[in-house]
């Protein structure tokens, strides 16, 4: 007799749950129409945290890490970058929109990734860091918020690491602006993916 082979069927509600994280992903959008002054509870914000820390990350380094910054922190977090601009020669308009920048939204999340014992692994780090950014912006979708992730003169701004609390060897990765949405930019459209195949097809039931 040859060989049996058994197919795993999935359990009843797999497909259902891949259609909600679908829409949730499709649904995501990068958005900073958001209400200024209406607060995300802690609580809220703390899931999502929680969240973006199960994405996967090699060798179980764990390098992220994260700071929530509000209220009058927002303000001083635009001071901080602003000053590095300023050191930079960079034109004033450029300098008075990055004083104000980041009070358009309630909360403010830098993340940052730990630098590793080589090379391969701090770039590993990063891409594990990238991961959980993605997850917490599927998170805030799941919620209700709007969500921005912004990188430009911030991820290098020395002062802005400084203000962070991260350490100097640290990488910022982004920084997340998080609101309850007051509008909602228009559906992107997305190429499809490139798909090659190789090797045998799967068995099918």
């Amino acid at each position: 007799m040859g060989d049996t082979v058994t197919i795993m069927t999935s359990p009843a509600n797999s497909v259902d749950s891949l259609e909600i994280l679908e829409t949730i992903a499709s649904d995501r959008r990068t958005n900073l129409r958001v209400h200024r002054d209406l607060p995300v509870p802690n609580e809220l914000i703390d899931r999502l945290v929680l969240l973006a820390a199960t994405a996967p990350n090699h060798r179980r380094t764990f390098p992220w890490r994260f700071r929530i910054i509000q209220g009058a922190a927002r303000g001083q977090l635009g001071t901080a970058l602003t000053a590095d601009l300023a050191e930079a020669g960079e034109p004033e308009a450029k300098q008075e929109k990055a004083r104000t920048k980041y009070l358009r939204a309630p909360v403010m999340i830098a993340v940052a990734s730990r630098c590793g014992e080589d090379e391969l692994m701090t770039a590993e780090n990063r891409d594990a860091v990238a991961s959980a950014i993605q997850t917490l912006l599927l998170g805030a979708t799941a919620a209700g918020l709007a969500s921005y992730w912004s990188t430009g003169g911030a991820v290098s701004s020395t002062r802005v690491t400084k203000f962070c609390n991260f350490d100097p060897t640290d990488t910022l990765v982004g920084l997340i602006y998080l609101g309850w949405p007051i509008g909602e930019p228009p559906k992107p459209s997305r190429p499809a993916p490139e798909i090659e195949r190789l090797g045998e097809s799967p068995v099918t039931p």
